[in-house]
């Protein structure tokens, strides 16, 4: 079981990025999927997560109104919609798989993810 993340890249204040993350191996039906970052020498920061099966999503304060979290069943996909990026989003984004479906401030917590993917470097100048 694989989670393989992309769309990283560098992108001046005010753009956007879309990031994906791509699950191999199994199904995730029964999952709760989410994106994380870190910057080097801090702990890593939850950001957005979402249920694979149902529809609600749960967002760190810091990225509301601004990153969209969904998913794609069809193929295994799932997507973070980053717009009107600041210099502090700057980070490695990485993708998690959580064994149960989550619920509000347990998407958040580390512990209850078992598949983490690679990451991808998001990097937004000033």
């Amino acid at each position: 079981v694989q989670l393989q993340a992309s769309g990283g890249g560098l992108v001046q204040a005010g753009g956007s990025l879309r990031l994906s993350c791509t699950a191999s191996g199994r199904t995730f039906s029964n999952y709760a999927m989410g994106w994380f970052r870190q910057v080097p020498g801090k702990e890593r920061e939850f950001v957005v997560g979402i249920n694979w099966s149902s529809p609600g999503t749960y967002s760190a304060d810091s990225v509301k109104g601004r990153f969209t979290i969904s998913r794609d069943n069809a193929k295994n996909t799932m997507y973070l919609q980053m717009n009107t990026l600041k210099p502090e989003d700057t980070a490695i984004y990485y993708c998690a798989a959580a064994g149960r479906p989550l619920l509000g401030s347990d998407y958040a917590r580390t512990r209850y993810y078992d598949i983490w993917g690679q990451g991808t470097q998001v990097t937004v100048s000033s």
